[in-house]
């Protein structure tokens, strides 16, 4: 389980020779070993930026980023970093446990097959370890992304609208599952999402960006115990928790 601490930092994009955006301006997060935190905003206010910063797959214009007190390339070094985007990026080629299997050959490790037929339970894939993913529902793709992420033991999870691309009803039984998986585990996450009801359900803190430039302007502790129900979902508290949280994207939104 890792720590993070963003300091104020900015991320500008060069568009051309003569013009560039400001994706995040004095961004400022810290995250404490084993929370998980749920990002959430109007679009283009840089929530996916944040992460990509996170994952060293970008490098801030400014400011400072330190996990466990590294920069964020050491922690994808160490192959101590988990991903999953809204696109599973499962290889088409691969089948489920083959696809498991990439993270140690990338690491030069041994794949360990004992832990591979681990998570393909703890995700519910037992039976489809063969199929490839073209066989394989939308859903049970992004658990097999999921379990992908986990395959290294990550000190850090980094979730990116993994459910997006799902409809409502599969959306909704994937965070009974995430949480449940994460509950195994708990490392550190930070999870970006459009749902505010999937932030306030899954998540251990809410962040709240303005627009673009983005920067943190609410954060709210959720007050629910785990594990997380459905009838959590039906309690007064959360509806009005979803309610403000909505109000002030909308207040971004309208600007």
């Amino acid at each position: 389980m890792a720590t993070i601490d963003i300091t104020g930092v900015t991320k500008e994009f060069r568009l051309d020779r003569t013009r560039t955006v400001r994706a995040l301006a004095e961004f400022n997060l810290s995250v404490s070993r084993g929370e998980f935190v749920a990002l959430i905003g109007p679009s283009g206010c840089g929530k996916s930026t944040a992460l990509h910063l996170l994952a060293a797959l970008e490098k801030p214009s400014a400011g400072q980023i330190l996990i466990d007190g590294l920069p964020p390339e050491v922690l994808g070094q160490r192959h101590e970093l988990g991903i999953a985007f809204q696109d599973h990026a499962l290889l088409p080629w691969r089948s489920v446990q083959s696809n498991l299997m990439l993270p140690f050959q990338i690491a030069g490790r041994t794949p360990d097959l004992d832990y591979i037929r681990q998570l393909i339970q703890l995700v519910g894939l037992v039976g489809f370890e063969e199929a490839r993913p073209r066989q394989l529902s939308g859903g049970m793709r992004q658990r097999a992304a999921i379990a992908r992420s986990l395959c290294l033991d990550p000190k850090l999870l980094l979730l990116d609208e993994p459910f997006g691309a799902l409809d409502a009803v599969t959306r909704r039984h994937l965070n009974f599952e995430l949480q449940r998986i994460w509950e195994q585990r708990r490392p550190t996450t930070l999870l970006v999402t459009h749902t505010v009801e999937e932030a306030v359900f899954l998540a251990d803190r809410v962040v709240v960006m303005s627009g673009r430039p983005g920067t943190i302007v609410r954060e709210l502790c959720v007050p629910f115990a785990r594990p997380r129900s459905a009838d959590t979902m039906r309690e007064e508290l959360f509806h009005q928790l979803t309610d403000e949280l909505t109000s002030s994207l909308d207040r971004w939104e309208d600007k």
